[in-house]
């Protein structure tokens, strides 16, 4: 038995020291890399980037004339030139408006009045018979005016006359006319447009044999 347990001891101790031979031969299982400056991979220095130069000249198409340059004018030319006088005549396009009308009058035609001017037109009730470019006289004058005298009808001025020209036969602006009942369910949507007539007028005479009313008689009345 002693035999035995000493051959045991001896194979246990051989192992340990083939152990320990090992583990001093390589002490690092894993070595490190170490890499020497000449082995180092060189990298080209990056470059400043320039941005390039760009020479920008205006083309002309063929349809637009390339720019002329204006010549230069000596200042004796430019003083003579000024000295000279030149005759334009400039036609104004604008023309000067018409003056007021400095006589009106106050007309009743049907059952409605209307102040009038001459020259204008104005838009009354049908006139019945009247066709375009037909020439009219209205006798109800109930006033005319002018700058300093009033001529007032009572109820109209004798023997004055308003003339006119009728120009077109035409319709109002359509107006809605809408019934309604509640609880009837009656609905009812008409349109009517009211005949008229434009005439235009061209003057006012007559009036002058009448009583007139002057500035000077209302201040020697009151």
């Amino acid at each position: 038995m002693a035999a035995a347990s000493s051959c045991a001891t001896l194979a246990l101790c051989s192992s340990l020291t083939s152990h320990c031979k090992i583990s001093c031969q390589n002490p690092n299982p894993h070595p490190q890399l170490s890499l020497s400056k000449s082995k180092l991979c060189s990298f080209p220095s990056p470059k400043l980037y320039t941005r390039p130069t760009f020479s920008f000249t205006r083309k002309f198409s063929q349809t637009e004339p390339p720019p002329v340059s204006e010549p230069e004018v000596e200042p004796e030319a430019a003083l003579e030139a000024e000295a000279k006088p030149t005759t334009e005549v400039v036609e104004s396009a604008a023309k000067e408006e018409p003056k007021r009308e400095e006589i009106f009058a106050v007309v009743m035609i049907g059952s409605r009045q209307y102040i009038v001017f001459p020259g204008r037109f104005i838009y009354t009730q049908r006139l019945k018979g009247a066709n375009v470019n037909d020439k009219i006289i209205l006798n109800k004058v109930l006033l005319v005016g002018t700058k300093t005298t009033t001529y007032i009808g009572k109820p109209v001025v004798t023997n004055a006359a308003v003339h006119a020209v009728v120009e077109e036969q035409g319709l109002n602006p359509k107006v809605i006319v809408f019934k309604y009942k509640k609880k009837k369910n009656y609905r009812r949507n008409i349109g009517h447009r009211q005949p008229n007539t434009r005439i235009r007028i061209t003057g006012i005479t007559g009036y002058q044999d009448y009583p007139a009313v002057t500035l000077d008689s209302l201040k020697s009345v009151q």
